[in-house]
């Protein structure tokens, strides 16, 4: 269960990711809910935008060719470790405001790819039970049939990435394939039909209002066409998992992160090119009333126009073909929250460590989407609110992190560029909020349970030692050595560095001595932890040796002292064979202050948290460090 396991943020994670794929690999596995928007995008915008349907879908094109390409590309080059946009963001505040910035981000990204897994599972389920050559027995069972689909694709990431891929592939091929097919046919009938195009031209100029009864519905359509931009922020996450070559691991990075950006940049001109060519020949073919409920075109124009004008055979085909990657569209969101969640909340402290591991996320998320999917009977409608509103708030966060970096670096163009961007997303956002309230309560939802995991994970996991790796200078391996030589002993005194002068260690010794049991002639170090970011939860602890008017000094800095303590006398024991002793004064105050301070400053009473971190990371006392405390 626990073998394969996300890696880290930063260059701690490493250059190679044990599953790594071909960039055109990984681009199927992502494009999966990307290409499958094809299915049902063309019938959206007929519907809202009717014959101006192909220039509300060229207001589409341009913004994901001229706004979020550019916009991802920048986004795959500042966090290349499959942060994605959020980690940008998350420089913009310190401390536990970051955090907390973090958490809700976090929130609108599960809701966005949880709801994208439970809505495209739920749209399979309608296609397999409204199609007449599937059994009669399946109808009034759709949250049965997709239960069942959620355990399959569930089932696939526990057998691993590899194999999500390997079904990714054919999937969107013979998708693409087919609409190729399709589309070519309908632009043979546009441009062979008499009437079909001088109609579709005549219904343009019916309104006479020029350019602005033009504009108008395209302008009103566009919020609902942005949702089909989601799976660029899936693409980012999973650069990791994109194979490169390199001498050495910056060179490695350097041709994932092209790689990355080549995929993104495939998938953008593929779709573009299919979705505009798909709304033209639908819009000018299909009659607009069946684009309205219960018309033969609602919500699946390419398959009408595959039964259509391609013939019975081929439409149902393209019919199981579309149910298929529906349902496996839900592969590109699970894909995404494996790999960008987990990169976050443990390293926050605020998920057990286990939350690295795949299979057991998997498992976690594939029950939460068979509440949800019961929860709303799984009716695609029903979640559509939470959909838009989890994509479109992670695009806006995506966009504004861009527009604050390029304005950091003083590009003024393009900091223009990605604003107006972020306007235009946010105007999408504000829109679908305003049409969908429900959308913004449901990811609230999300938000609130996330942050409430987080604390009691955070408070849960105190004791642990929280380092990922401890390193000793020369300087500091040296006063180790002389401690060592001077009586075969390693007697420690822990101080909060105040004047950092030799009369505080003189004064400090001369306290532990008179107080504590530190034998009389024997050799004493300092040990100091500066508290940097209290917010943070672990990292790697570099201990400094510093020599101050004749008082050997250990320095490091860590987010809490107590757990960096711990790890310090630990780590000297398992160096030296020695059992150290460390030597502390009693905190004055309130021990539920001290608790606040330890969980917020990474300070508080430290001396009984360094002792119960200790009795928690080594169970036998003969081995255990001691600390003595004294009034």
């Amino acid at each position: 269960m626990l073998r394969h396991r996300v890696q880290p943020m930063g260059p701690a994670a490493g250059d190679v990711h044990a599953d790594s794929q071909a960039w055109w690999k990984v681009m199927c596995l992502t494009g999966v809910d990307y290409f499958s928007s094809l299915a049902y995008v063309p019938a959206i915008a007929a519907l809202a935008a009717g014959a101006v349907s192909p220039l509300a879908t060229l207001l589409i094109v341009a913004l994901t060719l001229l706004g979020m390409l550019p916009m991802y590309r920048r986004v795959a080059k500042e966090s290349p470790h499959g942060a994605g946009s959020v980690a940008m963001l998350a420089d913009l505040l310190p401390f536990w405001w970051g955090k907390l910035f973090v958490l809700v981000l976090l929130g609108f990204v599960a809701t966005s790819w949880i709801i994208t897994i439970t809505l495209s599972t739920a749209d399979a389920s309608v296609h397999v039970v409204e199609n007449p050559f599937f059994p009669a027995a399946l109808h009034g069972h759709q949250v049965v049939l997709t239960v069942a689909l959620l355990l399959v694709l569930g089932g696939v990431f526990l057998l691993g990435f590899s194999e999500a891929v390997k079904i990714a592939i054919p999937l969107v091929a013979v998708f693409l394939l087919l609409n190729a097919v399709v589309i070519g046919v309908g632009l043979y009938q546009v441009f062979t039909t008499p009437g079909a195009l001088s109609a579709w031209t005549g219904d343009l100029t019916d309104g006479g209002g020029g350019i602005g009864s033009l504009a108008g519905p395209a302008l009103l359509a566009f919020p609902l066409l942005v949702l089909g931009l989601s799976g660029f922020e899936t693409g980012v996450s999973m650069t990791p998992l994109i194979a490169a070559e390199g001498d050495d691991p910056e060179e490695r990075l350097r041709a994932r992160v092209r790689n990355a950006r080549r995929l993104l940049t495939t998938a953008a001109v593929l779709m573009s090119v299919y979705l505009l060519a798909a709304s033209f020949v639908a819009t000018v073919l299909i009659p607009h009333k069946e684009f309205k409920a219960g018309g033969g075109a609602n919500g699946r124009a390419l398959a009408y126009l595959a039964h259509a004008h391609v013939g019975e055979a081929f439409g149902t085909v393209y019919d199981f073909s579309t149910i298929l990657i529906l349902w496996f569209a839900g592969a590109s969101a699970m894909a995404g929250l494996i790999n960008i969640v987990p990169r976050y909340l443990p390293d926050y402290g605020m998920a057990p460590e286990w939350g690295r591991a795949v299979r057991p996320v998997v498992l976690v998320y594939t029950a939460l989407c068979i509440v949800i999917t019961i929860a709303f009977g799984a009716d695609v409608n029903a979640q559509a609110g939470a959909y838009a509103t989890g994509i479109l708030a992670m695009m806006v966060s995506g966009a504004f992190a861009v527009t604050v970096f390029t304005a950091r670096h003083r590009r003024r163009v393009p900091a223009v560029g990605f604003a107006l961007l972020t306007a235009v997303l946010l105007y999408a956002l504000v829109a679908n909020v305003v049409d969908k309230p429900d959308g913004l309560a449901i990811s609230g939802c999300f938000i609130a349970g996330i942050i409430a995991v987080s604390l009691v994970s955070r408070v849960a996991r105190t004791t642990e030692l929280r380092t990922d790796r401890l390193e000793f200078d020369s300087a500091a391996r040296r006063f180790i050595a002389d401690t060592l030589s001077y009586d075969g002993s390693i007697n420690v005194i822990a101080n909060r560095r105040e004047a950092g002068d030799g009369a505080e260690y003189l004064e400090k010794e001369h306290e532990q001595r008179g107080m504590n049991p530190v034998p009389g002639r024997a050799d004493v170090l300092f040990l100091e932890i500066d508290v940097v970011d209290p917010s943070d939860f672990s990292e790697t602890l570099t201990v400094r040796g510093v020599e101050i008017e004749g008082f050997r000094v250990l320095r490091a800095e860590a987010p809490a002292a107590p757990n960096a303590i711990a790890a310090v006398l630990l780590a000297l024991r398992d160096v030296t064979d020695v059992r150290p002793h460390c030597y502390f004064a009693w905190a004055e105050g309130s021990p539920v202050r001290h608790m606040l301070r330890y969980f917020l400053l990474g300070r508080g009473d430290t001396a009984p948290v360094t002792r119960e971190i200790l009795r928690r990371n080594e169970p036998d006392p003969s081995r255990r460090p001691g600390i003595h405390v004294g009034a």
